[in-house]
């Protein structure tokens, strides 16, 4: 399960941040500020994928990427 490497998307909420990722239905996560918000998302990474391997579910290959395109 190491070394995987999931795309994260963090939005900006009314009040706060809430993130999720593409290639796990389900995996969110929310926080005050972008860097608590990723390192929630990152716990919830973890704690998903756990799941899933103790539930004897596959794991999903990331397949989502991300780009910043300057205008």
């Amino acid at each position: 399960m190491m070394g995987l490497e999931y795309a994260v998307v963090i939005e900006k909420a009314s009040d706060n941040y809430c993130a999720y990722v593409p290639d796990l239905p389900g995996c969110i996560a929310t926080g005050k500020t972008r860097e608590e918000t990723f390192q929630q998302i990152s716990e919830a990474i973890v704690f998903h994928l756990e799941g899933l391997k103790e539930d004897g579910l596959p794991i999903p290959e990331p397949e989502s990427s991300a780009a910043v395109v300057r205008v």
